[in-house]
């Protein structure tokens, strides 16, 4: 089954699993996710998840999971062989705030992607690779729910990816880093915490408010 560029074949995910293998020199995987945002039925069609499961048994594969979105994302969590959903989210992509919280409470560990929005505003605003966001979107956003208010001496990316760490459902997060001193900024930023719970409150409103314009 062909989807958004991917095919979603026992073939074609025996033969990935069976290369990484050998590429990384290792005995199993510990974790293998489809991409691309599947449908059931299209992992369905092409036994995909059977292919998987093979593999698992076989020790191959220690962990399944999927990086997905809206709408496809429910029905994939509903299928319960998931043990992982990669989920987009950051304070200016807040449409699967819901939904990862869904993911965790079916049992899933969630990996988050996105969650400074390549910088959220630092320098150009580049959500190239965020396919799912308009260019000018964040932007847009960003301006216009007055976000520079609540930085409290914070840069944007600090303060966005604060802003990420505080949903009570994630578990972990991919965060880009350039060197070894954007790294340092990026733990520093996971130690402060998440956001003060009155700056949460007061961002989410303003967001809110602001999508409706």
């Amino acid at each position: 089954m062909v989807s958004e560029g991917h095919v979603y074949s026992r073939e074609n995910i025996t033969a990935a699993v069976e290369q990484s293998l050998q590429r990384m020199r290792t005995d199993y995987l510990d974790l293998v996710q489809f991409h691309g945002t599947p449908s059931p039925a299209a992992l369905a069609d092409g036994e995909a998840i059977e292919a998987l499961r093979d593999l698992q048994r076989a020790g191959k594969v220690r962990f399944l999971g999927a990086s997905a979105t809206l709408p496809h994302l429910p029905g994939l969590i509903a299928l319960d062989v998931f043990d992982a959903f990669q989920i987009p989210y950051s304070a200016l992509q807040r449409d699967h705030e819901a939904v990862i919280s869904d993911a965790a409470h079916a049992g899933a560990g969630t990996i988050i992607r996105g969650g400074t929005v390549r910088g959220a505003g630092d320098k150009d605003w580049d959500v190239r690779r965020l396919p799912e966001v308009a260019a000018e979107r964040p932007r847009e956003l960003w301006e216009r729910a007055n976000l520079d208010d609540l930085l409290d001496g914070a840069s944007r990316v600090e303060w966005t990816l604060r802003f990420t760490f505080s949903h009570a459902d994630l578990h972990t997060a991919i965060v880009g880093t350039a060197n070894p001193a954007h790294l340092a900024a990026n733990i520093a930023a996971l130690h402060r915490g998440a956001l003060p719970a009155d700056v949460l409150v007061e961002a989410k409103r303003r967001l809110d408010a602001a999508a409706q314009e």
